[in-house]
Parts: structure tokens; C-alpha cells; sequence
């Protein structure tokens, strides 16, 4: 964001594995992040921004790095709605934009006029983790509310993986995600489950980095699961290969125990694996 005093930066914090557990992650496609329909909506959404609050000064250039504290967000509910709310200008520690961003989006939820909660995709802790996906949804909603004859690309929808971790293991699925309705239709449901590949294949063409962050969760579910035999896995390639953690894994996860005399616990060649 390109603006007078309004340069700061933040620290990322690292993700922990922890925090998957009892969630539910949506990762975009990579290949609908280079789908020109999902590039020109969030140029739009850059454009409307950067016109609406131009007489502030405020210039913006992503989506997702520029509204994470709360400031254009501030600015764009008072520019749009009128509201003026009790808050701090300008937030630069992590909690001091959280606590501004629970005070912003309390007001835009009402605002919206969402008549389920469950229908929101966004939240403080979305937003502030720079979630590309929820941002999206947030903008759309409020260009909806406040500018509904704003031309926004009609009809975009992409491709995300859901991926969910919890003590009985780990699922994920392929949905495809709604941003913006097709003009040509009334149906309001904001977004259709379509699997199209095997969600497994769909993981392992993601960005290496988020196929790490998956990496990461499934080990710490398989230790979490395999602490009652006194066992740590730290590397699953390897200690994986010889199937033995393998089956100890689905003994723990199924609650029966596999006789020794059936496999061995150390195998050295491989018939034994």
C-alpha cells in the first residue's frame, strides 16, 4: 500500500502444525490463480479501492498484503458507509490490528446483512493471515452492498482444495468455489462441490511450500497418534518405507493390535518389508 505515513511492515508469524487440527483449509488451485478471469476480478477490486479512496490518499497494489491490518478496511466502511468507529488509525503490532479488525468486521457483518452466519467466508483471523480466498469474498460482498452497480467480471469461479486434519486422520476434497454469479442467473448458492480429480493428485501440484505445510500436519498427526507406543516419526519417507510404523499407525487408528509373529518389527531386506 502506497501512502502517506501509512508504510509499516509485518513480521510473519510461523504457521503452526497445531493449528490445522479441528479446521478446515482452503488452498487455491494454482492454476486458477493464473486463470485470467480470477486476475482481472481482483484487478477490479484493486481499481474500485484505490478509486474510492484516491481522496485519501490511500493507493493499494495486493489484495491480501494490504488489507490484513485494517486500515483500508476502516477507511473503505467510513468512505462507503458513513461509520465512524472508535479505533485506532494506524495498528502495527499483530494485536493491536486484531482487536481493530474485530471492531471493523463486527460493523461490517452487520452491515452486510448476512442472514446466516455460516454463509460468511471471512473472518478476523482470515483476514489478518492475509487469506487470499476470504479477502475476496469480503470485497465482493461489500462492493455488493454499498456499490451494486459496480461492474465486477461476472461468472468467475475457481478451483480449491479442502483439506481438514483431525485425530482420525486427515481429508481433503476438490470444490469449486463461487466468487462471482453468472448475471444470467438467479441461483444465489455461492458455491457447488465438483471433485474432479483425486484430491491427493490435486495436493501434490501445489506450491511446494504449502505441499510442506500439509507434510507437516500429517506428521504431526501420525506422532500425536503414535505417542502411546513410545514411538517419533521425523521422517516419514523414510521410517514410512519398511511399513512397520505403517501398521502400528492403523493398529493405533482402528484400536486392535497386530500379533508380532505377523510382520517384523525390524526388517533388514526387502522380503521382510
Amino acid at each position: 500500500m502506497e501512502a502517506a505515513n501509512f508504510e509499516y511492515h509485518k513480521q510473519e508469524d510461523p504457521l503452526e502444525v497445531e493449528s490445522f487440527e479441528g479446521e478446515k483449509r482452503k488452498i487455491i488451485q494454482p492454476t486458477s490463480l493464473k486463470d485470467p478471469k480470477f486476475e482481472n476480478l481482483k484487478q477490479a477490486l484493486v481499481d474500485w479501492i484505490n478509486t474510492t479512496l484516491k481522496p485519501e490518499h490511500i493507493v493499494i497494489q495486493s489484495l491480501e498484503e494490504d488489507l490484513y491490518d485494517g486500515l483500508v478496511l476502516h477507511h473503505l466502511l467510513s468512505s462507503l458507509g458513513g461509520v465512524k468507529l472508535a479505533v485506532e488509525e494506524i495498528a502495527l503490532t499483530s494485536a493491536a490490528q486484531i482487536r481493530k479488525l474485530e471492531v471493523i468486521m463486527k460493523e461490517l457483518d452487520e452491515r452486510l446483512g448476512v442472514p446466516d452466519s455460516s454463509l460468511i467466508k471471512w473472518d478476523v483471523k482470515l483476514i489478518h493471515n492475509k487469506d487470499l480466498l476470504a479477502t475476496i469474498h469480503l470485497l465482493v460482498a461489500m462492493a455488493k452492498a454499498f456499490q451494486p452497480k459496480l461492474n465486477l467480471p461476472a461468472n468467475v469461479q475457481i478451483e480449491v482444495v479442502i483439506v481438514e486434519v483431525s485425530r482420525s486422520g486427515i481429508k481433503s476434497e476438490v470444490q469449486t468455489e463461487v466468487l462471482t454469479e453468472d448475471n444470467r442467473k438467479t441461483d444465489s448458492d455461492s458455491s457447488s462441490k465438483s471433485e474432479r480429480e483425486d484430491p491427493i493428485e490435486q495436493l501434490l501440484k501445489l506450491e511446494a511450500n504449502k505441499v510442506n505445510t500439509v507434510k507437516k500436519a500429517i506428521l504431526h498427526f501420525v506422532n500425536q497418534n503414535m505417542a502411546n507406543l513410545g514411538l517419533h516419526v521425523a521422517d516419514m519417507d523414510k521410517q514410512f518405507a519398511d511399513g512397520v510404523i505403517l501398521l502400528l499407525l492403523i493398529g493405533q487408528l482402528e484400536g486392535f493390535f497386530i500379533p508380532l509373529f505377523d510382520f517384523n518389527l525390524t526388517p533388514v531386506n526387502d522380503s521382510e518389508k
